[in-house]
């Protein structure tokens, strides 16, 4: 069996394990990165070139702030004073919560927002004795839509920028504000979807009045601090192609500052992190390494060049709609590290050198971000949501949510349609 023939065949093997979830995802993609190993597809050496070490540091350093950000009490406060605001209205806290996910989830990252936001959504269902089905399912939905609006919210947009060299001010200045106009549009979608099924009392609205937020804070001097660490990471974001740092060394910055001002123990903060899928992240990286180097994806990307008939327009388009298809069946963390080189490969039989203008790229972020409101199994976030919805005693089916994600999903990508048309294909 040639090079070719044995990469595809471990590529094909890892994927399906990740999808099946018959073993989890980190087992799969380590055992598919090993695999290319010895049988030799690529040498170690070259197996560890292949891991995107920008990636991995800039995940290790965010998750490091958001969890020591969520110790503070700071995400149950802006729950709770969400659910004040909206004078315990059910479908009125429900647009709050949402707001407060996307835009979190654009300056955090939207697993770690998720992991915050999600149980204080189950607290305030069980007070206004509502289920907390439409709270959870907004949540992952929300957090998917702002993820995708920065290049630090979703982690495909992390890979994407590391591959293109694309920085945090390009993301800005290119998705959030197509991100804005479809948040808009998903709010309105969410109050026709869900207002008949959040129906209470008045006395337990008045329940949620009673509640005093200020009671969840727990270290207002780590909060503090906290905040003003993360706004000068936020600048160090937007001005880190001035002074030619990568966002890693940003967020890594960050994260070792507020270890030291918040007296932390390195161990406390590393075991936050969460390695499975860091190291997710390293496996698959060799095995997309793997099928690289064998030639796979130059293949793909010369019959995908083909198939657009060499029309930006049409690779464009082919990279958007099927990527969110593709994206909604499997994880988009592994769909986009697969698609890297065969944009790449696109991009230089189209002759697209600036990546910053350069369409394909946008719209594989916006495939992959967007996509992951498809289906349970689209994205991290949603597998976590759906585990949680499950431990409470809720469960939501792949149908169920697939009623929901498949409408948001289409009315998204059309937005996004005519936004990418209009501004890069015109």
């Amino acid at each position: 069996m040639n090079d070719l023939a044995l990469a595809s065949l471990i590529f094909s093997v890892t994927y399906l394990l990740i999808i099946s979830e018959r073993i989890h995802k980190t087992t799969a993609a380590l055992a598919g990165g090993l695999a290319m190993i010895a049988f030799r597809v690529l040498d170690q050496e070259e197996a560890f070139a292949a891991i995107d070490f920008n990636v991995i540091f800039l995940l290790v350093g965010m998750m490091i702030i958001a969890n020591t950000l969520g110790k503070t009490g700071a995400f149950q406060w802006l729950a709770i004073r969400s659910a004040k605001l909206a004078k315990g209205n059910p479908i009125r806290i429900l647009l709050f919560m949402a707001v407060i996910t996307a835009v979190a989830s654009a300056f955090l990252d939207n697993v770690t927002t998720v992991v915050l936001m999600a149980p204080l959504s189950i607290f305030v269902a069980s007070i206004l004795q509502v289920s907390p089905v439409p709270f959870l399912l907004t949540l992952i939905m929300a957090s998917n839509i702002g993820g995708t609006a920065t290049l630090i919210g979703y982690p495909p947009n992390i890979i994407i920028a590391s591959a293109a060299d694309l920085s945090f001010v390009d993301f800005l200045a290119h998705l959030a504000p197509l991100i804005l106009l479809i948040l808009a549009v998903f709010l309105v979608m969410v109050f026709f979807l869900f207002r008949r099924q959040l129906q209470t009392r008045p006395e337990l609205e008045h329940r949620i009045m009673e509640l005093n937020e200020s009671e969840v804070l727990t270290d207002r001097g780590l909060l503090y601090k906290s905040l003003i660490i993360l706004a000068l990471i936020i600048a160090g974001f937007l001005l880190h192609g001035a002074f030619d740092y990568e966002p890693a060394t940003v967020a890594l910055a960050g994260a070792t500052a507020l270890i030291i001002v918040g007296r932390q123990h390195p161990r406390e903060a590393l075991l936050e992190v969460d390695w499975p899928t860091i190291f997710f992240f390293v496996g698959l990286f060799m095995v997309v390494g793997g099928v690289e180097q064998a030639g796979l994806l130059e293949d793909i990307g010369k019959r995908m060049a083909d198939a657009s008939g060499d029309s930006l327009s049409a690779a464009t388009l082919l990279t958007l709609w099927p990527g969110a298809i593709l994206s909604g069946i499997v994880d988009n963390i592994p769909f986009t590290a697969a698609m890297i080189p065969v944009v790449e490969e696109v991009s230089q039989q189209l002759r697209v050198s600036d990546s910053s203008s350069n369409p394909l790229w946008w719209a594989l972020a916006l495939g992959a971000g967007l996509g992951g409101n498809f289906t349970i199994v689209a994205a991290s976030a949603n597998v976590y949501v759906i585990g949680v919805a499950e431990r409470a005693g809720y469960r939501v089916t792949f149908v169920q949510f697939l009623r929901y994600g498949l409408l948001v999903t289409m009315v998204s990508l059309v937005i996004a349609t005519v936004y990418v048309w209009l501004r890069y294909l015109l």
